[in-house]
């Protein structure tokens, strides 16, 4: 066994040096992120679009890496000696080590494989700035992913669930297989041409980083969607198959990180193919419903409490449950990420209803400020990471081949399936909606934070480094580039979300316009299935809108309909209900009004336009179509009428 012992933690004087060097370590992120702050304040003061605040991130970072890279002196040879233990056949936990008469303890940290002894060889400050994987997953991770089940558009995601759980879950695994089976060919062709040793790469590992690689993060693309307010559809359908997307991956890649055949690792086995496929289910249901479980009983508890009382008591419960939910799935075996995803939605949901005015405000801007402070710190680390990681395999082939599978993969994700969904769709997506969702599959936090998790092997190492250089040129060519392809594709922006939502309740009849229910309005069966069961009994058991659990459970359901129906349910059976929807990342109540829906349309749709196009915009509407329109010119966004 080999023992790699760093002597300077044995003196007073070698703690204080690291508590040091941790200050600095901290005090560089910080400076980043104080930079990054204030270009994002310059970009958004003139209005600069050809770069988002994460490609900024990454910039500073690059620059830090390499000052640190080439002016930080090496650290002394002492501290990197190895040392053969003869006696010892495992590795423990911790050692207690006697050298002359006093014994100190060592923790175990990691596996150091003899070709990586090169990064022991480095500064010690390049050693400390390389954060351990688990800080990603366990601190970064969480608020983020949070944050996008906390202020997903509910009605719009819900509106399309077959479409994004399509993308999401079918198309996830159609990339992951293309990309794998794309990579497994370059890795023959690399090994025929010795670049590569035949026992370095299996076909599991090309599975292994086309899993990792197809989780999207589209962030740069979606705040420019935001800003100009693209077409919600469109909106909807790319942030919610990134978010579900996300999930899935993390699941994939440990399903196929346990598949082992048990005799030729080349070969396929039926046995370990369906045991882990078995694991993501199981994984990913009980995250699912570890998350949810969590949601509920927070919103039990804001609903049949006085938390509301004491705002600042309502919000740390709030966030330590919501926290809960990820750190009992982890420790259940399970999936935090994707517990923690299904929580911030069921929160949005009902917990959001029960807070009180001030707990609102400050659980989304909590939530938002994590989200952003965690978001901006990992694309600053990937900046830093490329210059101060020491074990990178930098493989042109492998690269090249890299970005030509998540090309591919994007395609057979995006095309065929919308094929299909268009065949039962009444709202069809139109070809300059996939081509932007097409443009739009950018690598980010996940993909990173998959990648580093394990950098122990080399064909490990050269799949870090090649996502590095994937999220690099995702992020900067694409993301630089969405303002531009918006133009070229002609996809309108300055959309409404309300009027949009208003002009979809309408229907277009012989005599004239008809004011529709919304509900009934859903192409969605399985949205209408589920808001029905919402309405009338989840909302009503959790939250204090809906209508009142004595008229919708059997009349033997009476005393607990009544012990969990609020008085305030009571109060307001009446009145309408509200539907709580996240509207441009902001809370807010969106109240049907049927009278407004019919002004709306006349309003927005008859004025100004002939009459043979008034016509012809009915017979659209009617249709539940919705025609491209124009997108941004060179010097000011437009939208004009469908033609």
């Amino acid at each position: 066994m080999v023992l790699h012992l760093e002597t300077k933690s044995t003196s007073g004087h070698s703690a204080a040096e690291s508590h040091r060097q941790d200050s600095v370590q901290l005090l560089i992120f910080n400076f980043l992120l104080i930079l990054t702050i204030l270009t994002i304040f310059l970009f958004k003061h003139r209005r600069v679009r050809f770069l988002h605040e994460t490609g900024g991130s990454m910039f500073y970072g690059l620059i830090m890496g390499l000052i640190l890279r080439y002016t930080i002196p090496p650290s002394d040879t002492e501290n990197s000696i190895v040392h053969n233990c003869e006696d010892m056949t495992s590795s423990p936990g911790f050692l207690l080590l006697n050298i002359t008469d006093q014994v100190y303890e060592y923790t175990y940290k990691r596996e150091v494989a003899k070709h990586n002894m090169n990064s022991r060889q480095g500064s010690e400050i390049l050693r400390k700035v390389t954060f351990d994987s688990e800080i990603f997953f366990n601190v970064l991770l969480p608020p983020i992913i949070f944050y996008a089940g906390y202020s997903l558009k509910k009605r719009q995601f819900f509106r399309n669930l077959g479409t994004i759980l399509t993308y999401a879950f079918i198309g996830t695994a159609i990339s992951c297989i293309a990309i794998g089976g794309l990579m497994y060919g370059f890795v023959l062709g690399m090994i025929e041409l010795g670049q590569l040793d035949k026992m370095d790469f299996y076909f599991t590992d090309c599975l292994f980083f086309g899993a990792l690689i197809s989780a999207t993060d589209p962030v740069t693309v979606l705040a420019i969607f935001h800003e100009l307010d693209v077409d919600p559809q469109l909106y909807t359908l790319l942030f919610g198959e990134s978010v579900l997307n996300d999930a899935v991956a993390i699941v994939l890649t440990y399903s196929i990180s346990i598949y082992s055949p048990k005799d030729n690792p080349h070969m396929f086995d039926a046995t370990a193919f369906f045991t882990s496929v078995g694991n993501f289910a199981w994984i990913f249901a009980g995250s699912f419903a570890m998350g949810s479980a969590f949601g509920v009983v927070t919103a039990l508890i804001s609903k049949f409490t006085k938390l509301c009382e004491f705002p600042m008591l309502e919000t740390g419960i709030f966030f330590l449950l919501s926290w809960s939910a990820f750190l009992s799935a982890e420790a259940s075996g399970l999936t935090g990420i994707v517990a923690v995803l299904f929580c911030g939605i069921t929160q949005a949901h009902y917990t959001y209803n029960n807070l009180s005015d001030e707990a609102k405000m400050r659980t989304k801007q909590l939530f938002e400020f994590m989200n952003f402070m965690a978001e901006n710190f990992i694309f600053c680390y990937m900046g830093v990471a490329l210059f101060t990681y020491q074990n990178h395999i930098f493989n042109a082939l492998f690269i090249f081949g890299a970005f030509l599978a998540i090309f591919v993969g994007r395609a057979c994700n995006i095309y065929p399936l919308t094929f299909l969904l268009n065949l039962r769709r009444k709202k069809r997506i139109p070809w300059n909606f996939q081509h932007m969702m097409m443009f739009s599959g950018l690598r980010g936090a996940i993909a990173f934070a998959l990648a580093i998790r394990d950098t122990n092997s080399k064909p490990k190492q050269m799949m870090f480094t090649t996502t590095l250089m994937i999220v690099f040129f995702t992020v900067w060519v694409f993301g630089g580039g969405t303002t531009q392809m918006l133009t070229w594709l002609h996809i309108r922006v300055d959309v409404n979300p309300d009027d949009e939502l208003n002009l979809e309740t309408l229907r277009v009849s012989g005599d004239g316009i008809q004011v529709m229910n919304p509900t009934e309005a859903e192409s969605a069966w399985m949205f209408r299935i589920w808001y029905n069961f919402d309405h009338k009994y989840l909302k009503p058991v959790l939250t204090h809108a809906g209508p009142p659990l004595t008229t919708t459970l059997p009349t033997w359901c009476g005393p607990i309909a009544r012990l969990l129906t609020s008085p305030k349910a009571q109060d307001h059976r009446n009145e309408d209900d509200a539907d709580y929807i996240i509207n441009n990342d902001e809370l807010s109540i969106y109240f049907e009004d049927k009278a407004a829906s019919a002004s709306c349309y006349e309003e927005t749709q008859g004025k100004d336009l002939p009459a043979d196009q008034q016509l012809a915009d009915k017979d659209n509407l009617s249709e539940g179509e919705s025609q491209p329109r124009l997108g941004l010119t060179s010097s000011q966004t437009t939208s004009v009428p469908p033609s």
